[in-house]
């Protein structure tokens, strides 16, 4: 993890477009940003969906979002707004960018970067 300044977690049913809801997501691609800004794939994260028939478990959406807690930033097509809270408790940031997914990356690396110009 040294390697990269954060990671970041992204909603992709194909590998190729951010384009799952993050309560129905079971996987997770990892990339890791560099310090040139570049971006390289890392890992498949499997998890739980959240939501199975219309029913939200309060307690999986904890468990996951403790389970990317190492990312900085979740990448997804939608959220809900209590999966937004959560994950900001625990200290990530969730952005809708329904994109081809290295131009979402690029997006995120962004805005990361206008963050830190406020830090």
């Amino acid at each position: 993890m040294d390697k990269y300044k954060y990671l970041v977690a992204v909603a992709s049913s194909d590998e190729i477009v951010v384009n799952t809801h993050f309560g129905k997501a079971d996987t997770f691609l990892i990339y890791g940003i560099l310090e040139d800004n570049s971006f390289e794939y890392i890992e498949r994260r499997a998890l739980k969906p959240v939501c199975e028939g219309g029913d939200h478990d309060e307690g999986r959406l904890i468990e996951n979002a403790q389970s990317l807690k190492d990312c900085a930033y979740v990448l997804v097509s939608r959220i809900g707004p209590r999966a937004v809270n959560i994950l900001e408790a625990n200290g990530i940031t969730a952005m809708e960018i329904p994109d081809i997914i290295d131009n979402a990356l690029n997006k995120i690396i962004s805005y990361d970067e206008i963050q830190r110009l406020f830090d």
